[in-house]
């Protein structure tokens, strides 16, 4: 790994990480009443309960300091509390704090001019406000629909699309967020995503991954189960992201794109998770050289406020009538503040500092997986990275259980870390992180990997 000389002295100034061991008592009595009031479906990871925040440091009600390299699932692309944005919330809360969207405001205006501004489509593009990426996807599903007239739609197996009933029905990563649910919306066909870790199709032999997927979809599910003229839709994320941050290879895109201009079949791009720069452009599309035809976008595009977006190509967005799809809250004046600013500030240096933070963090985990055996591949763009451990390189078995340790390690000495997948680790920390904070980051990082690996009799 890199020399870091200084972490040392940069950690006495910062002060100690870990001051009580977490829970501490403070957060433990919150942990006794959050038992009892808040529903048992949330998915917690670990008993981190946040008292404040700065960039990309959080701390906990017992004082204990971490660096946070999950940014609330990437969400908080512009780190915590930024200045620019406490200001730009309170500026708009002394105006007002709600209209619904059945009438205008100016800052609503200027973000849909903004996303048309950075749209990764030539053609002008409409913009469709709600509150989150599973509202957002939903609003796809519809519009892809009404536009085609056309029932059915290609998902991808590993995908998460949210938890509501129409993006449910794409969700294909842990079984359990559909279990017990069916029957969620009908006409929905799984294909496998080109995962080059673990190519599952038994047609791949060698070459691009990518095209093996395409003639899959061309040469079996269009002639066996799924009519092409039927297919409204593919609906999928650039980069999986709850599947294990799925990095496809190159030719997937530009093929899936040919194939759905052949067939007059819409291409949504889901960018709920990987836009907004984290991949060092504005869309993680883009790193393909492919436009698609509706985007949805939630999760980073307000740094932390609850806003959703579909945007699409004017010519299709157009086929909606007044009614056709609605949301009250959508186009909240607060959330939309914040977005401006959120692209401002991504805009102003912090979609660089993905990339530039982004290729350190690659470089030293390419180092670090030639010291580990657990570590079986590192894969990313910009500041959207995986690293998947396994139980040994040759088999490639995911190795679930130590990646569990290696997340409860690293948050017991001061580091937050979130899995995806079966047994990978994303690092998403906000835009804005310093490379202090980097390096200090993968210190802890390597220290629990370290840990996990002698638990497991792996060194």
């Amino acid at each position: 790994m890199k020399t870091r000389n200084s972490t040392k002295a940069r950690l006495r100034a910062n002060g100690p990480r870990i001051i009580t061991p977490p829970p501490g008592p403070k957060a433990k009595k919150l942990l006794a009443r959050d038992k009892k009031v808040v529903s048992h479906s949330y998915p917690r990871d670990y008993p981190f309960v946040m008292d404040r925040g700065i960039g990309a440091q959080v701390w906990d009600v017992d004082r204990n300091r971490y660096i946070d390299w999950m940014a609330g699932i990437a969400v908080n692309a512009t780190g915590h509390s930024h200045p620019k944005l406490v200001k730009a919330l309170q500026e708009q809360a002394e105006k007002f704090l709600h209209i619904s969207s059945d009438f205008y405001h100016e800052s609503m205006i200027r973000l849909g001019e903004r996303i048309n501004e950075i749209a990764p489509m030539q053609e002008d593009v409409g913009v469709f406000y709600c509150n989150s990426g599973t509202e957002a996807v939903e609003a796809a599903i519809k519009l892809a629909r009404y536009a085609t007239k056309r029932q059915r739609f290609i998902g991808f197996l590993g995908a998460f699309h949210g938890r509501s009933m129409g993006s449910l029905s794409f969700t294909a990563s842990k079984h359990v967020q559909q279990e017990r649910f069916f029957p969620t919306m009908p006409g929905v066909v799984h294909v496998p995503f080109p995962n080059p870790f673990r190519p599952v199709l038994e047609l791949h032999r060698e070459g691009d991954y990518g095209d093996t997927v395409v003639d899959y979809i061309e040469r079996v599910i269009f002639q066996t189960i799924l009519p092409p003229e039927e297919c409204a839709a593919i609906l999928l994320e650039p980069i999986q992201g709850e599947g294990g941050y799925i990095v496809p290879p190159q030719n997937f895109f530009p093929r899936l794109r040919e194939m759905c201009d052949k067939h007059g079949i819409i291409l949504i791009a889901d960018e709920v998770q990987s836009g907004v720069g984290r991949t060092g452009k504005w869309w993680a599309i883009e790193n393909w050289n492919v436009e698609p035809d509706i985007v949805c976008s939630a999760k980073g595009i307000a740094s932390g406020l609850p806003l959703g977006l579909m945007f699409a190509r004017q010519s299709i967005m157009k086929k909606w009538v007044p009614g056709a799809h609605g949301n009250t809250y959508g186009g909240n004046p607060l959330a939309c503040a914040a977005a401006l600013t959120t692209l401002e500030l991504v805009e102003n240096g912090m979609m660089a500092n993905a990339i530039e933070q982004g290729e350190f963090i690659m470089d030293a985990l390419a180092e670090m997986q030639m010291r580990h055996p657990s570590i079986g591949d590192v894969r990313g763009l910009g500041l959207m990275i995986g690293v998947e451990f396994v139980q040994d390189k040759t088999s490639r078995q995911p190795a679930q259980q130590l990646r569990e340790e290696v997340v409860r390690h690293a948050f017991q000495n001061g580091l937050l870390l979130l899995g995806c997948g079966r047994s990978t680790i994303r690092i998403a920390p906000p835009l804005m992180i310093e490379r202090p904070l980097v390096e200090e980051g993968l210190e802890l990082f390597e220290a629990a990997v370290t840990s996990a690996e002698k638990k497991h009799k792996l060194l």
